[in-house]
């Protein structure tokens, strides 16, 4: 009689062990999703713009997020930027590209879209992008723009990287052009105010070929000339100095 309720108590004790252990796992897997600590899983979790603003940093629940070229992010360890207050919470809980480079965090600012940006701009936001999948935690993609609903990259993340590679091969090539022919020395002061000048040779003004392909606008920059190199077409003298002074305030 002893041995059967020996073995009666362990039948139950195995039972009780066994039902735990299902009530545990139906827990896990109905509780709703809190992204404090992101699992592989979780990683490929799609948002959507209204799901993504609930993490913006308002509710102490929830941790922070942003979205850049619709990657999603979550910062809650820079809280004090990110969250309500800091300097970023602009970016909290939505994709805003577009302000990553315009410095627009008002209105239409805060957009995701990079229409109408230089190539150097585009390549500048997608620098951003790497830049968080580096220091952040990786949350999601935003449906939308730059993810479909089955989260595989749209034609416009395509066009954007595509862009971006386009500026970073400019400025690639703009480097190598300015390369060979030497830029000016320059400083500046708030008491005597700026100067350039060149070791060997002559300070020019000269315009940036390239420039209008990276920017959308044309720019000059200062350059070193030898004395027969001074007529060459487009060469620009700084106003108030010397046809042949090597040092020109500005």
């Amino acid at each position: 009689m002893a041995n059967v309720l020996k073995r009666l108590a362990t039948s139950v004790s195995v039972w009780v062990t066994l039902l735990s252990a299902l009530i545990a796992v139906f827990i896990r897997f109905r509780l709703p999703f809190k992204p404090n600590n992101i699992s592989l899983q979780q990683q490929q979790r799609l948002f959507t713009s209204e799901e993504l603003a609930l993490y913006n940093g308002t509710d102490d629940s929830l941790p922070i997020l942003l979205g850049i070229v619709g990657s999603v992010f979550d910062v809650t360890k820079g809280k004090s930027h990110y969250g309500v207050g800091g300097g970023y919470n602009h970016f909290a809980g939505r994709d805003a590209s577009r302000a990553f480079v315009s410095g627009n965090f008002t209105g239409d600012g805060l957009t995701d879209l990079l229409h109408g940006l230089s190539s150097t701009e585009v390549k500048s936001v997608v620098e951003w992008r790497d830049f968080y999948f580096k220091s952040y935690t990786f949350a999601g993609k935003l449906v939308g723009r730059y993810y479909d609903s089955q989260g595989n990259p749209t034609k416009s993340l395509k066009g954007v990287e595509a862009k971006a590679a386009r500026g970073a091969q400019l400025l690639e090539k703009q480097k190598i052009e300015e390369a060979k022919q030497p830029s000016c020395n320059s400083r500046w002061s708030e008491g005597e105010g700026g100067e350039v000048w060149c070791d060997n040779g002559f300070p020019r003004l000269v315009q940036r070929p390239i420039e209008i392909a990276l920017t959308g606008k044309m720019s000059k920059r200062c350059a070193c000339f030898k004395e027969d190199q001074l007529d060459q077409p487009g060469l620009e003298v700084y106003e108030g100095c010397d046809h042949l002074a090597k040092t020109c305030r500005v």
